[in-house]
């Protein structure tokens, strides 16, 4: 196997990564983040697009990354419907007027040029977890910005991290291998069998009454794997015995469906996701459109700046200058870019073969 060239370096030496966004999870944070006192003359609600597009030109700041995507979850179920009774049942109504801001925000992404990807049967997460190991398995570095825990299972040293929304649209914590491990107290491959045990209220996934998370990951830990866990009960406590003993069906549900899904057929590939090829004139009108003025100031300068790549026209948002620049360095297209298509592997060892570039 030829091995995958390297990625570009970004101004501070470092390789620029892709950066995956779950868009339903951010709204939700943006929305209730920022009062929904903010609406337009016409008194159309717009607090969400406000703190999403805040979060993404924060991103795009702080990270310089060659290409950013945003996944959203297609209306309708997954196979996870199929499998669990009432999944992700028993939430909070959404407000009435954040459906709405979806569109919104995924219209300003068009106009922005940055790609929003879904797949019909998946959740956002498993669009993520595909994009991911796509790059992963051809060398490049990987930010993953969620609110959802199940994404900590991505997390693949050197090349996959994930960005954690805390709480609001800038409390952040970036995790490592060696993150999540302090975090959930397992590395990131056990954490969807810590999961299992544990549950996870937030998808209507009751876990084992009695096992928190510290317990979860103790067990996971010394035993394993979920087999060897229930071929060593006779070791347990009693009353952890009983549990795990009476609750072994639920296990087992929640196993085969809190893993996210690396290989969804999709109809991108990590070199569609580029930052580019925006039109200066539709931007503008996405924001003005929705009263943004403040907002679209900031992302004009961006893209003079060439933190968006080149449009469409080439070159910068005021004079269609060819070259794209960040702190005075030129921004080139990285390597890994020319690695052709392969069919998404789930383990580094069955990735393609990289020609040479």
């Amino acid at each position: 196997m030829t091995p995958t060239p390297p990625p570009a370096p970004a101004p501070g030496g470092e390789a620029r990564p892709l950066i995956l966004l779950d868009g339903m999870s951010l709204a939700f944070r943006a929305y209730f983040a920022l009062p929904d006192t903010l609406k337009t003359s016409a008194g159309v609600t717009t607090n969400a697009v406000h703190g999403f597009t805040s979060m993404v030109l924060n991103l795009i700041r702080d990270h310089r990354p060659v290409g950013l995507a945003v996944a959203f979850d297609l209306p309708g179920g997954t196979f996870r419907d199929d499998i669990v009774d009432d999944y992700k049942g028993g939430r909070d109504e959404t407000p009435a007027d954040l459906p709405p801001q979806f569109d919104m925000i995924r219209d300003v992404l068009e106009a922005l040029a940055i790609p929003v990807v879904s797949a019909e049967g998946f959740e956002a997460d498993d669009v993520l977890a595909t994009l991911a190991s796509e790059a992963r398995d051809r060398g490049h570095p990987v930010i993953i910005v969620t609110g959802d825990r199940d994404s900590y299972q991505l997390v693949e040293d050197p090349f996959i991290r994930v960005l954690y929304n805390r709480r609001g649209v800038s409390d952040y914590a970036l995790y490592d291998e060696a993150g999540i491990q302090e975090r959930t107290g397992v590395l990131p491959p056990k954490y969807p069998l810590l999961a299992a045990l544990r549950g996870d209220p937030s998808d209507n996934l009751p876990g084992v009454p009695g096992v928190g998370e510290k317990t979860a990951a103790k067990l996971i830990n010394e035993y394993g794997d979920l087999d060897t866990l229930y071929a060593h009960l006779d070791a347990l406590s009693p009353k952890l015995r009983q549990n795990l003993a009476e609750h072994a069906e639920r296990v087992r549900i929640n196993a085969e469906v809190i893993p996210l899904v690396r290989d969804v057929p999709l109809d991108v590939h990590v070199d569609d996701l580029v930052l580019g090829g925006w039109r200066h004139e539709d931007a503008r009108k996405a924001f003005a459109e929705l009263e943004m003025r403040g907002a679209w100031g900031r992302f004009e300068s961006a893209m003079k700046d060439g933190m968006l790549g080149a449009s469409a026209e080439g070159g910068g948002a005021d004079d269609g200058a060819a070259a794209r620049e960040v702190t005075g360095e030129a921004m080139e297209e990285p390597d890994w870019l020319l690695v052709p298509d392969c069919t998404v592997p789930t383990s580094v060892p069955s990735a393609c073969a990289a020609t040479s570039v």
